[in-house]
């Protein structure tokens, strides 16, 4: 497979976010007005890079995050392999007490080496990395030398533990924010990590 790089962000804020409302693949929120600033301060800091490609989420909140991009004229697909980990029962209702000290409970055994325990309702990390797969495969056999990729936070960890061939426990090594940035060289066989987690763009 041909070498290539990937620039692989988050989305940008939404009000989901702001408020600690929770999101994942079930609800297709938009950027607020931050995010669509984080994604105009990313636009203007980046928008020299020739991408050959962008691919996002099918999710609005990750298409919003580049539509400048795409605007410019760079072809680009969704791929509903890049969404969200589904957070079942949890999807739209606010972070309580109690429904956070549960959340962590999960958080904690996906640490400790459960990666097949899924949230209430929704998905755990390994089906997540199972869809993820078939989607990874269409980025890597793509001809284009330089490709930007728009997804989400949890489902942007576990990504970077397949590209990386980390075990999916390891997967909170890999921090992110709203409209952060990370990019990796591909060899055609590995990857390897030039810019981790940055968000320089933003300030």
């Amino acid at each position: 497979m041909k070498s290539k790089k990937i620039y692989l962000v988050r989305h940008g804020q939404t009000d989901f976010n702001l408020k600690g409302i929770v999101q994942g693949s079930g609800v297709d929120s938009s950027l607020n007005d931050k995010g669509r600033l984080q994604a105009d301060q990313f636009y203007r800091a980046y928008k020299h890079i020739n991408f050959d490609k962008i691919y996002t989420s099918s999710l609005k909140r990750s298409v919003e995050s580049v539509q400048n991009f795409i605007d410019d004229g760079i072809p680009y697909e969704q791929l509903s392999g890049l969404n969200e980990i589904n957070w079942g029962t949890r999807e739209g209702t606010k972070v309580t007490p109690e429904e956070d000290a549960y959340y962590h409970s999960v958080i904690k055994a996906w640490q400790e080496g459960d990666v097949t325990l899924p949230i209430e309702g929704g998905e755990c990390p390994e089906d997540v990395f199972k869809r993820q797969t078939e989607a990874l495969q269409i980025i890597e056999s793509d001809n284009s030398e330089t490709i930007l990729v728009c997804m989400h936070g949890r489902a942007m960890r576990i990504l970077l533990c397949q590209m990386l061939n980390y075990p999916l426990h390891c997967m909170d090594t890999f921090g992110h924010s709203n409209l952060c940035l990370y990019v990796l060289n591909y060899s055609g066989s590995l990857y390897s990590v030039e810019v981790f987690n940055n968000t320089n763009h933003l300030k």
